[in-house]
């Protein structure tokens, strides 16, 4: 669960940008790469673009 970092409220999650083939994060030296996620407020209408999984694309090991 997000919370809006405006107003506070529970942000709706598992939106996607899709932009052509779509968008994908990558470090510039690594192979990692995941494809961002998005939230939306239903009250202020506050977006927020996340990634699920951080460790991957900062190359950790999840434990």
């Amino acid at each position: 669960m997000r919370n809006c970092i405006r107003c506070g409220a529970e942000m709706k999650e598992d939106f996607r940008i899709t932009s052509g083939i779509g968008i994908v994060i990558r470090r510039a030296k690594g192979r990692a790469a995941v494809k961002p996620k998005v939230a939306v407020c239903p009250k202020c209408g506050e977006v927020s673009v996340y990634v699920e999984e951080p460790d991957r694309l900062m190359g950790k090991k999840k434990e």
